[in-house]
Formats: C-alpha cells, sequence, structure tokens
C-alpha cells in the first residue's frame, strides 16, 4: 500500500520503502509499505526439521502451531522452550520438546529437505504417504447461526492491520458461537497463518469446538488437515475448496463453507450445521 507521506515507524511483520510511483506521464517518490518474508527455521532438540518462509511476527504461537499441526506434539505442554534466535540469513526457532514427544524422534527421512514456501503446506515432504494423512474425526457439532458467520465476515477486514498496510497478507481467524472474533494472525502464507492461530489458541486454553474458523484464502486440503488435527469444527474460507478438502472434512465431521460472503456462500459438508435465519 501507498503512501505519500513521511515513512511511519514499521508494524511487526511489515518493511518500509521509497519508491516510485507512476501513474500515466506523471512520476513521485512515495512510501510503500510491504509485507516482510524471511526464512523461518524450525528446530527440535538441536536437529533442523525444516524452514519455512514466514512472516516473522507472532513467531512463538508459529512455533507451538505448526508442531501440533504436523504432529510433532500432541499438546502444548509437550513443547518444554523456544528460543528465537536471529540469524543473518533469517530466523532459527530453536525448540526444546519433551522426550515423549515425536519431535524429538523423528529421523532423517521425517525432515523436509527443501523450504516451504509462503503459500506451500507441503514443500520438502519427499513421500507420497506423508502427503495425504487424513485427521482424526473431530470432537465438534455445534451449530452457527448464519447471523454469526456474517457478522464474522463483516468484521474480518477490521482485523487485518498487517493486510490493509501491505495488501499481501492472508489471514485466519477464530470466533465465538456468536460470531465475535476473538483471535486473529496474519502472515503471507496461508498455512502460517493458520499454523499462528493454532498456535496461540493453544497458549490461551481456547475450546476448538466451541467456535469457527475463518480463513480469508482457499480451503485447500492441508488448512482442513491442520484445522482436524487441531479440534477445529467448522470451517468457513473466503475462497473456494478443493474437492479433496470436501472429502476430508466429510470423513473427519468438519462443516466446510466456501465463497463465503456476507450475501451468500456455499456449504459443501454438514449443512444442517449452519442454521438459516429467515
Amino acid at each position: 500500500m501507498l503512501d505519500s507521506g513521511e515513512p511511519a515507524p514499521p508494524m511487526p511483520g511489515c518493511a518500509v520503502r521509497r519508491i516510485q510511483r507512476r501513474q500515466g506521464d506523471v512520476a513521485e517518490t512515495v512510501t510503500d509499505r510491504l509485507a516482510e518474508e524471511v526464512p523461518v527455521a524450525l528446530r527440535y532438540n538441536g536437529r533442523s526439521f525444516a524452514v519455512m518462509m514466514a512472516t516473522p511476527c507472532d513467531l512463538e504461537d508459529f512455533a507451538l502451531g505448526f508442531s501440533l499441526s504436523e504432529g510433532l506434539i500432541a499438546q502444548a505442554g509437550e513443547l518444554l522452550d523456544i528460543k528465537i534466535h536471529p540469524r543473518v540469513e533469517g530466523i532459527e526457532l530453536a525448540m526444546s520438546v519433551s522426550a515423549s514427544a515425536a519431535g524429538a524422534h523423528f529421523d532423517d527421512d521425517s525432515i523436509r529437505n527443501l523450504p516451504g514456501r509462503g503459500g506451500c503446506g507441503l514443500c520438502g515432504t519427499r513421500e507420497l504417504e506423508d502427503v495425504v494423512q487424513a485427521p482424526a474425526p473431530v470432537d465438534a457439532t455445534l451449530v452457527f447461526d448464519t447471523l454469526a458467520l456474517r457478522q464474522a465476515l463483516d468484521a474480518l477486514a477490521l482485523h487485518q492491520p498487517l493486510n490493509a498496510a501491505t495488501g499481501a497478507t492472508h489471514a485466519a481467524a477464530w470466533t465465538d458461537a456468536e460470531g465475535r472474533i476473538r483471535r486473529v494472525r496474519e502472515d503471507v502464507g496461508r498455512h502460517n497463518a493458520l499454523d499462528k492461530l493454532v498456535g496461540a489458541m493453544a497458549r490461551e486454553g481456547d475450546d476448538p469446538a466451541a467456535g469457527m474458523l475463518l480463513i480469508s484464502s482457499r480451503a485447500s486440503y492441508e488448512m482442513v488437515v491442520k484445522a482436524g488435527r487441531a479440534g477445529i469444527g467448522f470451517i468457513a474460507a473466503v475462497s473456494a475448496p478443493t474437492a479433496l478438502a470436501i472429502e476430508l472434512a466429510r470423513g473427519a465431521g468438519i462443516c466446510l463453507v466456501g465463497f463465503a460472503r456476507a450475501d451468500g456462500y456455499n456449504v459443501y459438508t454438514f449443512p444442517e450445521r449452519l442454521r438459516a435465519r429467515p
């Protein structure tokens, strides 16, 4: 996003640059606010697991949420410590996990050998059987009112300050049963935004069955898997789902809504859990 005034101190995850803006034959020097994207290395008990391209804010939430959604820990208490180390090349998240956690015992074949791009939830996964891993059925059968969904959709943009400044980030939001947005995390990668949100929810002790997940992106199957592993039973995506996402949502007992707008949406699974308001 452009601003012709003096550069303001950037918010976390946002960089400021001077650029030339052109409209027709007129050129002017302006301030441009840009979303940051840096390599973030995730290490468990001294061993490297993955490098993800991410927005460098809410990194403790990212570490916890990624660990949960990747199955490296089964519960938040298994993540014992997180140390954030700035490096010349990026940022290192050095995590200590309990001896019983999967993150303490992964072998070399589990390590992602390619960096995960901001829009990719699979980069570095080497085996086909590692790709499609259906989540266990969630224990979430709450019925939502369409008014709650509309309220959440109307409010989402107001909870995306980084996207308002840069126009370049996705959001994952958590609402209560009435559609009031309680938590939001932003990132250049939709998967990272969801991992950050899952981490924040786990840290605060939120009940994943008591609200809905709202994402500003498409509902690819990885997003459904991450939500299912977190125990979330209702997903509303601003864009489209994929066919595989729909099948996995149905198998996991997740109500999946796509093309969500204030004036309409498609319900792909368990439509009885979105109660129409006359």
